[in-house]
């Protein structure tokens, strides 16, 4: 946790682990398993270490980090799959952050429906 911010879930191709944030317990399986998915191949894929995270107003945020030693990590691939992943995945980050907004910020979005 970063300020406000809270990860959801990352990857790392380093030590070969998934990591999911329990304080998202609530989250269907079915998204769970999603995001496992997406977290998993894109460190296949690209390698280093790939984070999804909660911003403070709730939007969404993925995150890449790699070792310095790490040659093989591809900085171009991984800004061009994050914006596959962003476009091809928009209405799982909306419900995400609908998600977050309504049962950790407590906002009434009720008034948004409108």
């Amino acid at each position: 946790m970063e300020d406000n911010r809270i990860v959801l879930c990352g990857a790392n191709a380093y030590e070969q682990k998934y990591y999911f944030n329990e304080k998202f317990g609530g989250i269907p399986q079915s998204i769970k398993d999603e995001l496992h998915i997406i977290c998993v191949l894109f460190t296949e894929e690209v390698g280093g270490i790939f984070t999804i995270v909660f911003e403070e107003d709730g939007s969404i945020t993925m995150e890449t980090n790699y070792a310095d030693d790490d040659f093989l990590y591809d900085e171009i691939s991984s800004g061009l799959l994050v914006g596959k992943i962003r476009n091809s995945r928009q209405e799982l980050f909306e419900s995400l952050s609908l998600y977050y907004r309504i049962y950790v910020l407590h906002e009434d979005i009720t008034a948004e429906e409108l």
